[in-house]
């Protein structure tokens, strides 16, 4: 099939929607296929040296080996996603060397004819920070300009048997766990507050969802487990703005609420706290009778690296633990979100107001990928700190609807 053809068969009434999947190995090898026409599969072999994953890395503010934090974070606010050529010219590179040649043709024959498809990726460990929806296509264009984009989790996941989406509920309500208080943590330690004061962007958040958002409240003390569990089963969808860590694998990936030592768990305290991981939500968290968590349709998880299950050998992890019990949209990040306390200019409180009425719309991926387009113009244009994508490309939303049965005539 010529790229031309990439249309032939689909329904008019259906956008082109292409699954991308990357595999490591010793070059980085590409799969798609549209997914009105699953017989027709395309593959391409990628020279995974020319794309810049080490420039990349040194760009990003995760951590280097060795590195602590506070240190990768200042290094990341010294470099190229602080320097719009800078960044301009890592994104043009990465997009030039990380999709095949023939993926691009395809889409591009369906941008020639004003149509706008959804590109679902499934990334390999070696380019899961890749920031999909800034990279440069041309002059002014970035991916997110002319495509939807989201992340496509594992079929172990999304098509796992038994697996049931959660219904979207408009009016339900918002399970929000906000800048939790981590027993034996200071306000100013590695777990103590990512917000501050209260910003007004977030007030005005909270005032918007009034009744809807429970418990309510900022820096609470008494949301643990126990406490989420139950609301989380009733809820609409779940907003969490707190600390994730990872760890050796991705089922030791933690949320960290106000879960002290008396909480049931896998996790080993950290002094007075016990993280929540997700093998806790996958599995059940209760030695006793364990049973999975019950996760509404919409899940937000603004933390550093919340979205690093694709780092792993076995893509497992928060989003994927999300999905197995639920969610069908799950936004994430994938590195070390900076703060507005290192920021040089506010943005992370309008950053969750974003996040949050995104997955408030009809579709989050279109939500999420409105607002990044707006900050990407912003910055491409004048260099406004405030929209730089250190903080923006940081974001990904995975899509995981109800798995379809293709059965024969």
């Amino acid at each position: 099939m010529t790229a031309p053809d990439v249309l032939s068969g689909l329904d008019g009434s259906v956008r082109p929607t292409v699954q991308l999947k990357f595999v490591d190995g010793d070059h980085l090898f590409a799969a798609w296929r549209w997914e009105h026409a699953p017989g027709e599969p395309r593959v391409d072999v990628i020279d995974r040296g020319t794309v810049p994953l080490a420039d990349l890395a040194a760009a990003l503010p995760s951590p280097l080996p060795g590195e602590t934090v506070p240190a990768a974070v200042a290094r990341a606010l010294a470099g190229p996603l602080l320097d719009r050529p800078g960044e301009q010219r890592l994104a043009e590179t990465i997009a030039r060397h990380v999709f095949p040649p023939f993926f691009g043709d395809e889409v591009n024959s369906l941008l020639l004819r004003g149509i706008r498809p959804h590109v679902r990726i499934q990334p390999s460990p070696s380019i899961a920070q890749v920031p999909w929806e800034a990279l440069r296509l041309s002059e002014g264009e970035r991916l997110v300009h002319a495509v939807d984009v989201s992340l496509l989790p594992p079929a172990t996941v999304r098509n796992a048997p038994g697996r049931v989406v959660s219904p979207w509920r408009p009016d339900g309500t918002v399970a929000g766990v906000l800048d939790p208080r981590v027993p034996g943590f200071d306000d100013d330690s590695a777990l103590g507050s990512v917000l501050g004061p209260v910003p007004p962007a977030l007030a005005a958040m909270a005032a918007r969802l009034g009744e809807r958002l429970v418990p309510g409240g900022f820096r609470r003390a008494d949301v643990d487990r126990d406490v989420l569990e139950p609301l989380l089963a009733e809820a609409g969808r779940f907003l969490y703005v707190g600390h994730v860590t990872t760890s050796a694998h991705g089922l030791d990936a933690r949320l960290h609420l106000s879960c002290g030592t008396g909480t049931s768990g896998r996790a080993d305290p950290v002094g007075a706290h016990r993280p929540l991981t997700a093998a806790d939500i996958a599995l059940g968290h209760r030695p006793d009778a364990p049973r999975p968590w019950r996760l509404p349709n919409r899940v937000a998880l603004v933390a550093c690296e919340s979205g690093g299950d694709a780092r792993f050998a076995e893509p497992s992890g928060l989003v994927a633990a999300m999905v197995h019990c639920g969610a069908e949209y799950v936004t994430s990040t994938r590195w070390t979100l900076p703060t507005d306390a290192v920021l040089p200019k506010p943005a992370f409180a309008s950053a969750v107001a974003a996040v949050d009425e995104a997955q408030e719309s009809a579709d989050p991926v279109t939500g999420l990928g409105a607002w990044q387009r707006a900050q990407a113009d912003r910055w491409d244009t004048d260099g406004d700190p405030a929209a730089s994508p250190i903080l923006w490309a940081a974001f990904s939303t995975a899509y995981a609807p109800e798995a379809q049965l293709h059965r024969g005539p």
